[in-house]
């Protein structure tokens, strides 16, 4: 290179030497090069379990994910409320008494909506995962959750059915309030939540899509409030109503 005045590749032959006589530079790139990566992935929201798990990246056939704050904007609002007994307001204040402290974006949107309003004490409060909460007010035990929370305590839907269905097509996320007195339930009422797709959320699942990529959606909403939102960002498969200790086998 010194003779011939070429630099590049006296360069390219100095690299090589180096490549040959220290191969353990080989050792170090590919570790640094997957540790920067995770850094800049995670600045950007993705989290990268480990080093395999970006090896094997290219053999990925399909891809899930979870709706509320992956494909969602995870900000949801509380759109509707309606009380079985017509008393709407006293609805809002139990619902807000039992989200009271809560970190959940339902919970919050909860709060928000009854700001305001004076909320009686809850006490005993207690997560009912993938499910709901439940907590005592005065003489009764509340809970507020899922369809599946009011199936499993054998709450039915009774006038409100109708209502819980128009809000699940519009894709809200509905959630039903229950008090348990004197060993009996009855359902107290529905409150009905709105969350938008993530602008990126439909470009995303586009460019999997035109690298023959399937995409799955696994989440514990309701099956109408999941398949709006999977027929709207062209999501192939939905599974709703899942568990969370259940999405890893779903």
């Amino acid at each position: 290179g010194l003779v011939t005045g070429n630099w590049e590749q006296a360069v390219m032959n100095a690299v090589a030497v180096l490549v040959i006589a220290c191969p353990c530079a080989l050792g170090l790139a590919t570790p640094a090069a997957i540790m920067v990566g995770t850094g800049v992935a995670a600045r950007h929201g993705i989290l990268i379990k480990d080093a395999e798990a970006l090896e094997i990246a290219h053999r990925v056939t399909r891809v899930a994910f979870d709706k509320t704050g992956t494909l969602t904007e995870g900000r949801p609002a509380l759109l509707a409320f309606e009380a079985a007994n017509g008393d709407h307001d006293e609805l809002l204040r139990l619902a807000a008494s039992l989200q009271h402290g809560s970190e959940h974006p339902l919970a919050r949107a909860v709060l928000n909506a009854a700001s305001g309003l004076n909320a009686p004490k809850a006490s005993d409060m207690r997560a009912l995962p993938g499910r709901g909460v439940t907590a005592r007010i005065g003489v009764a035990q509340y809970y507020l959750g899922s369809s599946r929370l009011m199936q499993e305590l054998a709450v039915a839907p009774g006038a409100l059915a109708r209502a819980a269905n128009q809000h699940e097509q519009f894709g809200r996320t509905v959630s039903w309030l229950a008090r348990e007195q004197d060993g009996a339930h009855a359902l107290v009422g529905l409150l009905a939540f709105g969350d938008r797709p993530k602008a990126s959320a439909e470009r995303a699942v586009a460019r999997l899509h035109a690298q023959n990529v399937k995409t799955a959606m696994l989440t514990g909403d309701n099956r109408g409030s999941a398949e709006a939102v999977g027929q709207l960002l062209g999501i192939d498969a939905v599974r709703a109503e899942v568990l969370p200790e259940n999405k890893e086998q779903a």
